[in-house]
């Protein structure tokens, strides 16, 4: 396989990320998740492949996209375009005709020498801040092959390597990423499989034996706990995921992530049709105190990010 043939597809890359590992960062975010959490701020990473967003309070009304469109996908209706989503192919003939930039595609296909170009044109700050690059998303063990390749060529060039996942995949993905990542950033949401499965699509039992497979291995990881109103913002729900983390030998700090509603705006330029939580962000004393819950366990532990 010649080196330029394997793409993956991303949404954004974030330049100067100080959130998401050590030091100076740059972040990749992959498309493609298995869970639908319903607190998600990222629902445009979500599908696997690129994927339409519209601005409707950018849009002009010209009516350019209709006759753009080769699907039949977008009409006019009382003046205004409206999308049926299910016949949208995702050309890009509507975004390339939309002058007021109401719509856009989230994603784009790259290969692993264009994305190490824009990662090493930063890496004087990796090396004066201990930093590197992460992989996120997005879930980047649907794209494990590419990440591999990615994070493997990071590794040659001595550039520290984060993955940030909730660990819903296969163990041999995790393995093959493992080899050339330094520091894991799992996910826990809850420990109780019915309620992640409500929230979330899926149960947990598949994503604590991957983190338990981590750990057994030496990997290095920061468990992250996004705390989220009415799904495990009490203390006792907090207090079950530490004791699951006291059973790791490699964890190296809890980060305690306070919801924001970042992913309602998001959602609905996407049409999403799963429900995303719209609820207001835990307050600055209770997220205080949740942070005192897991120090008494005697982790390090970090609120926001």
């Amino acid at each position: 396989m010649l080196r330029d043939e394997l793409k993956g597809v991303i949404f954004d890359i974030k330049k100067y990320a100080i959130h998401d590992g050590p030091g100076i960062r740059t972040s990749v975010f992959l498309k493609g998740c298995p869970l639908r959490c319903q607190w998600c701020h990222n629902p445009e990473g979500w599908e696997a492949e690129p994927e339409l967003i519209f601005h409707q309070a950018r849009c002009a009304g010209c009516g350019k996209c209709v006759s753009a469109c080769p699907q039949g996908a977008i009409v006019l209706e009382r003046g205004r375009p409206a999308m049926n989503p299910e016949k949208c192919i995702h050309c890009g003939n509507c975004t390339s005709v939309c002058h007021s930039q109401a719509r856009e595609i989230a994603g784009r296909y790259v290969s692993a020498d264009e994305l190490l170009a824009e990662i090493e044109k930063d890496i004087v700050f990796y090396d004066e801040s201990d930093g590197g690059i992460t992989l996120t998303g997005g879930e980047p063990l649907m794209q494990a092959n590419f990440c591999r390749l990615v994070l493997r060529r990071c590794k040659q060039r001595d550039i520290h390597t984060t993955v940030d996942t909730c660990c819903c995949g296969p163990t041999e993905s995790l393995q093959a990423l493992a080899e050339y990542t330094d520091l894991f950033m799992c996910d826990v949401k809850h420990t109780d499989p019915a309620i992640h499965r409500q929230f979330t699509g899926m149960d947990n039992a598949l994503i604590l034996d991957n983190i338990r497979f981590l750990a057994d291995r030496g990997c290095s990881l920061v468990i992250r706990i996004p705390v989220v109103p009415g799904f495990n913002d009490k203390p006792e729900q907090i207090d079950q995921i530490v004791q699951f983390a006291k059973t790791l030998k490699t964890v190296r700090r809890i980060d305690l992530l306070p919801y924001h509603s970042g992913g309602v705006g998001k959602a609905q330029k996407l049409q999403k049709s799963c429900p995303v939580l719209n609820t207001r962000p835990p307050q600055r004393q209770q997220m205080q105190f949740l942070q005192r819950v897991v120090e008494k366990h005697g982790f390090n532990v970090k609120v926001g990010g």
